[in-house]
């Protein structure tokens, strides 16, 4: 009786790094974010993010090397490097996204529904604590040109309701979206405008941008303008001008309401 010998292609070690590379960038990622939501957000607190992705970037590499390896060789480990590649392109696909908009979205962190005369935050001491003794900056007309070109639905809303009315309705619509409303002014005094300054976070870094909200009476109604600027970097991703178009859907759902 004799034994058949049968000799089974090794599995692709390229196919087995990928996967561990892999599933080791996805724990760095996850703790890299985890650590940043719950420090104090800075530039500098990014570097372990960016760290992170050189692991998921080679565990890619690996896999396309191991399709190859497979390809020519025969080796086994397919599954193994599908796996990874769908893990990596997962994890990828968030900054490829960003790259896009780095590439589309005008350079500016600073988004106001009125470009000539942008609301001015608050400088009581209330505000200024929470923004830790910052003011945004001004930003030159030529940049806020540009907003216009890149988020041309960013405008002023304008209601047909009394000033009274839309102050009420805008500090509402910022509770409902979250936001921490630090203080407010209702319409009247010299200048007849009201105003709102509040404090908003992103859901995954809990990145802290800063909103302003003015309210000016018309003789048909009255007209809310809100800016809102991000503390950390000079790209706010399209952040700011999407927060600005949730409190319009926001107001215009209280107004439904009414």
């Amino acid at each position: 009786m004799h034994r058949r010998l049968v000799f089974e292609e090794p599995v692709s070690r390229a196919a087995i790094w990928s996967r561990r590379l892999a599933l080791f960038g996805l724990t760095v990622v996850a703790l890299a974010v985890l650590i940043f939501r719950f420090g104090q957000p800075s530039l500098e607190r990014l570097a372990p993010i960016a760290g992170a992705y050189i692991f998921v970037l080679l565990a890619f590499l690996l896999a396309l090397a191991a399709f190859v390896r497979i390809w020519q060789d025969g080796h086994r480990g397919i599954g193994i490097a599908v796996q990874a590649f769908v893990l990596c392109l997962l994890l990828l696909a968030p900054v490829a996204y960003g790259g896009f908009q780095l590439a589309t979205l005008p350079l500016i962190a600073d988004v106001s529904t009125d470009i000539a005369e942008p609301p001015a935050f608050s400088r009581s001491r209330v505000a200024l604590a929470a923004r830790e003794g910052r003011v945004p900056p001004d930003v030159p007309a030529e940049r806020r040109a540009a907003q216009r070109q890149g988020y041309p639905k960013a405008l002023p809303i304008v209601l047909e309701l009394p000033a009274e009315i839309a102050y009420d309705i805008a500090r509402k619509a910022s509770v409902s979206l979250g936001w921490q409303v630090l203080e407010g002014a209702a319409p009247g005094g010299r200048s007849g405008a009201g105003r709102l300054d509040a404090v908003a976070r992103s859901r995954v870094l809990r990145l802290v941008d800063d909103i302003t909200i003015r309210i000016r009476p018309r003789a048909d109604g009255s007209r809310i303008d809100i800016r809102s600027a991000s503390r950390l970097g000079g790209f706010d991703f399209g952040a700011n001008a999407k927060r600005i178009a949730a409190f319009e859907e926001e107001v215009k759902l209280l107004v439904e309401l009414r």
